[in-house]
C-alpha cells in the first residue's frame, strides 16, 4: 500500500470513529437532558399537587384538633365559630375549593438528598408549579412588589415562592409547602429577651404576643416558638416548628412540658375562637430552639391561623412519589 493510500485509509477510519464518538456523546447528552426534563416535570407536578392539597384539605391532625376544640369549648359564641369552621372544612373538600380566600404566601421546605440529581433545577420547577396553581386551583395572587405596590398576578416574584433548603444524606427529595396567610403573619413577633429571665421570660413573651394579637390571626391558632440562635434564626425555627403535626409531642420531655404549660396559660386569656371569647384560643404550641450567644436571648412566635395548612411529599431517585400528609 502506497503512503497516500495508507493515509486515505486511516483518514476514513478516523472520520468514522469520530462520528461514532460524537454520536455517542450526543446520545448521552440527550439522555441526560431527558432525565433532567423528567425530573423537572416530576417536581413541578408534585409541587402543584402539594399546593392544591394544602389550600383545600387540612391535614387530619389539624381537623382532629378542631373537632376536639369544638367538643371542649364552653362558650356559645366560641362553639358557633368552631362549628362554622368545621362546616367550612367540609364544604372546601366537597366543592374542591380553597378553605380560605387568603391562600397565603407560598413557602417551600425542601429536604434534598446530597446524591439527588438536578437539584439546580428544583427552584424553576417550584416557580412553575406556583404559577400553574394560581391559574388552575385557583389560588389568590398574593405577591406584591413592596416598592411599586404592583401584584405580579401569579404568586411569584423576587425570592417568592420562598424556598428553605436542607441538605441531607441519600438521594431522595422531600418537599413541604406552607401557604402562610397574611392575618397570622401580621402578628408574628420576634424579641430579644433578658438572658437572666430565662424560661419565665419566654412564657411571658409568648402570652404577651397572644394577648396583643387578639382576634387578628383568626384563632384558634397554632404557635411556633423559636428560642435562641439569633434574631433571624429564632423566627426561622419558629416558622418551621409550625410544620410539626399537632398530635406529635416534642421529643424532649422538658420542652414538651413547657409547651403544655404555655398552652394552658394562653388558653386562660379568654380570647377564644375568632376572638369572640372562649377557652380555646390556641390549638398547639410547638417549640424548637438553637444555642444562643451568652449576651443574647432571642425568641420568636410564629402564628398560624386555624387553617393550619401544610402538605408534604417524598420523591425517590427512581421518580416514584409518596404523599406524606394527604392520602392520594
Amino acid at each position: 500500500m502506497s503512503y497516500y493510500s495508507f493515509r486515505l485509509h486511516w483518514s476514513v477510519k478516523l472520520k468514522k470513529y469520530k462520528t461514532r464518538v460524537i454520536s455517542t456523546l450526543i446520545h448521552h447528552e440527550l439522555l441526560k437532558r431527558g432525565r433532567s426534563l423528567e425530573t423537572l416535570s416530576i417536581v413541578e407536578d408534585v409541587a402543584f399537587n402539594l399546593i392544591k392539597q394544602a389550600v383545600i384539605y387540612l391535614p387530619e391532625d389539624v381537623k382532629q384538633a378542631l373537632r376536639e376544640a369544638h367538643a371542649e369549648e364552653t362558650s356559645d359564641a366560641g362553639r358557633t365559630q368552631l362549628k362554622a369552621i368545621l362546616d367550612n372544612i367540609e364544604f372546601a373538600e366537597k366543592y374542591q375549593a380553597p378553605i380560605c380566600q387568603d391562600t397565603g404566601t407560598i413557602i417551600f421546605y425542601v429536604k434534598a438528598g446530597a446524591k439527588a440529581k438536578d437539584l439546580d433545577k428544583i427552584e424553576a420547577a417550584l416557580i412553575k408549579a406556583t404559577r400553574k396553581a394560581t391559574v388552575e386551583v385557583p389560588i389568590r395572587p398574593n405577591a406584591v412588589n413592596p416598592f411599586t405596590q404592583k401584584n405580579s398576578g401569579d404568586n411569584t416574584g423576587r425570592l417568592i415562592p420562598w424556598i428553605n433548603w436542607e441538605i441531607v444524606s441519600g438521594d431522595e427529595i422531600e418537599m413541604t409547602v406552607l401557604p402562610k396567610g397574611g392575618g397570622a403573619e401580621n402578628t408574628c413577633v420576634m424579641g430579644m429577651l433578658v438572658p437572666g429571665e430565662g424560661i419565665m421570660g419566654v412564657k411571658k413573651f409568648v402570652v404577651d404576643a397572644v394577648m396583643k394579637a387578639g382576634a387578628k390571626p383568626c384563632p384558634p391558632n397554632v404557635l411556633g416558638v423559636g428560642i435562641g440562635g439569633g434574631s433571624d434564626i429564632a423566627m426561622k425555627i419558629a416558622k418551621k416548628a409550625l410544620l410539626r403535626p399537632l398530635n406529635v409531642s416534642n421529643p424532649n420531655p422538658e420542652i414538651a412540658k413547657l409547651e403544655k404549660e404555655i398552652l394552658e396559660a394562653v388558653n386562660m386569656t379568654g380570647i377564644g375562637p375568632m376572638g369572640l371569647g372562649g377557652k380555646i384560643t390556641i390549638l398547639s404550641v410547638n417549640i424548637d430552639y438553637a444555642y444562643r450567644h451568652p449576651a443574647s436571648y432571642p425568641a420568636a412566635v410564629a402564628f398560624n391561623c386555624w387553617a393550619a395548612r401544610r402538605a408534604s411529599a417524598r420523591i425517590s431517585a427512581d421518580g416514584t412519589v409518596e404523599y406524606l400528609t394527604h392520602k392520594v
